[in-house]
C-alpha cells in the first residue's frame, strides 16, 4: 500500500485551504489508488474534511493529547480530533520532540489513546545530524521504536524522518534511506511479530515531485510525509499521481 500525506504545519488560513482542497480535487483527478491524507492546522480540520471526504482522503491532527478531556490548555484530545472529522493524527514528529519535549513514554499512551478513538497513528521517527554523524542513527531509531513493545499491535503508520533532511532541500541518499527503512522493517517484524510485516513506512524530508520517484524505488518506502511540497496542490497532487 503507498500512502502520501501533506503535513501543513502552521501554514494557511481559511480561505486559502479551501482554494488548495479544490484545487487539488481538479488535479488529482479520480479517487486515487493511493492513500492519501492531509493534516491542516486544527483550525481548519472541520472545513479540511468537510471538502475532501468524499474523495476518500484521510485528514490528520498533527498532535493529541494523550488524556480524553482536562485541564490541558492549549492541547486538543483524541475524541475531539475524531469530532472534528480526523481519522488519523500525526505523532512524535521531530518537531514535536525539539521544541515541546515530547518523549517516547508520552509517545506510548498517546497511541494507545489514538486507537481507543479509532484513530490511525502515524508515529515519525528519524536521527539529528549530530547522531548521524555519531553513527548513532540505528540506536536512535530502534529506541524511538521500542514504545511498541509497550503499546502493543494496532493500525500503525511509521514515517522515517531525517531531521537534517526536514526543511533544508537535503535528503538522505538513497543508501542512507535503504538501510533506515531496512532496519524499521525489521524492527517492526521483531516487535510487532503478527502485523509488523504490514505497517506501511513512508519516507518524510523535502520530498518533492523531482525526488518522489526515486525513492518509491527503494525497498520499503511506501510512501512520503510530505512538508513544503504539500502547500502547493499541484506538486501535491503530482505526488499521489506518482504514488500510484
Amino acid at each position: 500500500m503507498r500512502c502520501v500525506v501533506a503535513n501543513w504545519k502552521m501554514n494557511l488560513a481559511s480561505g486559502e485551504a479551501k482554494s488548495f482542497c479544490e484545487d487539488l480535487l481538479v488535479h488529482m483527478g479520480p479517487e486515487p489508488e493511493s492513500e492519501v491524507g492531509i493534516a491542516p492546522p486544527y483550525t481548519l480540520l472541520h472545513l479540511v474534511s468537510s471538502l475532501v471526504r468524499t474523495k476518500g482522503l484521510r485528514v490528520f491532527g498533527q498532535n493529541g493529547h494523550a488524556e480524553a478531556k482536562g485541564a490541558f490548555t492549549g492541547e486538543i484530545s483524541m475524541p475531539q480530533l475524531r469530532d472534528a472529522g480526523c481519522s488519523g493524527v500525526i505523532l512524535g514528529h521531530s518537531e514535536r520532540r525539539q521544541f515541546f519535549g515530547e518523549t517516547d513514554a508520552a509517545l506510548a499512551k498517546k497511541i494507545k489513546a489514538a486507537w481507543q478513538w479509532d484513530l490511525l497513528p502515524l508515529l515519525c521517527i528519524g536521527e539529528s545530524l549530530a547522531q548521524r554523524d555519531a553513527d548513532q542513527t540505528l540506536a536512535v531509531l530502534g529506541q524511538q521504536l521500542s514504545i511498541l513493545a509497550e503499546t502493543g499491535p494496532g493500525p500503525l503508520w511509521v514515517a522515517y524522518e531525517p531531521v537534517w533532511a526536514i526543511g533544508t532541500g537535503r535528503r538522505a541518499e538513497a543508501a542512507q534511506v535503504l538501510e533506515a527503512h531496512a532496519f524499521i522493517r525489521a524492527e517492526l517484524n521483531r516487535l510487532l511479530p503478527e502485523t509488523g510485516s504490514q505497517v506501511p513506512i513512508l519516507y518524510g524530508g523535502s520530498v518533492t515531485p523531482e525526488s518522489f520517484p526515486e525513492l518509491l524505488g527503494i525497498p520499503e518506502v511506501a510512501g512520503g510525509l510530505v512538508g513544503g511540497a504539500s502547500l502547493d496542490p499541484g506538486k501535491f497532487a503530482e505526488l499521489v499521481k506518482q504514488a500510484g
